[in-house]
């Protein structure tokens, strides 16, 4: 950045080929040599969705989920697949994470943000996913999994068995062995609007969190436009997580790479850096 112009590759190459643990010390270690502050000189120096990106990947995961969404909440208007798409996908330990530095830096909670900005059963289902409390364990007794499936096949608590316990697979398949149809279905066929999306989100990231991811990618390129700011959320927070898993299921899925898609759609320093996140083709 130093002088006339700025040598937009360097920057691609140096973060592009770091990890989040090495990128983020770069903030402090700039302002130790230069004391200067590199995001403030990185928003001088570009723009547009490479500075977007840029910036993103300078924030630790917990920031950049609470700067998200803060963001979604904000204004007029909520993006309500953006809440989903956070607050489904995130372990207990991430989204406690993400709550402490939500209300750090913004002086309240996530959860009376939530209250404020929702209402009715879809607030209580991102609320009750905000408490970062759900049951993570990998198998459940089947007595139990039969017991919460009859109970669901009448929608007594379904919110409550999706938001609780539902991590495993077992369940899933007794649920369709008693009701004769997939969780899903039943979700579309009782509920709509915002509170059938994120309902839906949960399931899918229960059964499959790369191939949920997937889909969200490919909806956000999909047809004229691009939905640039799903797109670097979604490249940045999963790069070092399953990103090569939601590569192998997008061309599985969809017949074209990830990075043949992402390279179609985008430009310029934007897409180079992009590509470096998906790591390569497929």
């Amino acid at each position: 950045m130093k002088g006339f112009g700025t040598d937009e590759q360097a920057i691609i190459d140096l973060l592009g080929s770091r990890s989040n643990i090495q990128r983020v010390p770069m903030l402090a270690a700039f302002k130790t040599s230069y004391g200067k502050d590199l995001v403030k000189d990185l928003k001088s120096e570009l723009s547009g969705n490479f500075e977007k990106l840029v910036l993103a990947m300078l924030k630790t995961p917990a920031q950049l989920d609470a700067y998200e969404l803060k963001d979604a909440i904000k204004g007029a208007g909520t993006d309500e697949a953006c809440l989903i798409e956070i607050l489904s996908s995130r372990s207990n330990a991430e989204i406690r994470e993400i709550n402490m530095v939500y209300k750090t830096e913004n002086k309240k909670s996530l959860e009376d943000a939530i209250s404020g900005d929702t209402s009715g059963h879809f607030r209580r289902l991102l609320i009750s996913l905000a408490q970062g409390n759900r049951d993570e364990r990998e198998t459940v007794d089947i007595s139990v999994a039969k017991q919460d499936a009859q109970v669901n096949c009448h929608f007594l608590s379904i919110m409550d068995l999706v938001t609780s316990n539902l991590q495993t697979v077992l369940l899933f398949h007794e649920y369709q062995q008693m009701c004769g149809r997939d969780l899903e279905k039943s979700i579309d066929r009782e509920m709509s609007g915002d509170l059938e999306s994120g309902m839906v989100a949960v399931v899918k990231c229960i059964k499959n969190t790369p191939a949920y991811f997937a889909e969200r990618l490919y909806k956000a390129m999909k047809g004229a436009g691009t939905k640039d700011k799903t797109l670097i959320r979604i490249m940045v927070t999963r790069s070092e997580v399953d990103m090569l898993d939601i590569r192998q299921v997008y061309v599985k899925t969809y017949g074209k790479s990830l990075y043949t898609d992402i390279s179609g759609d985008t430009s310029g320093d934007y897409k180079k850096l992009l590509l470096k996140l998906c790591g390569g083709s497929d």
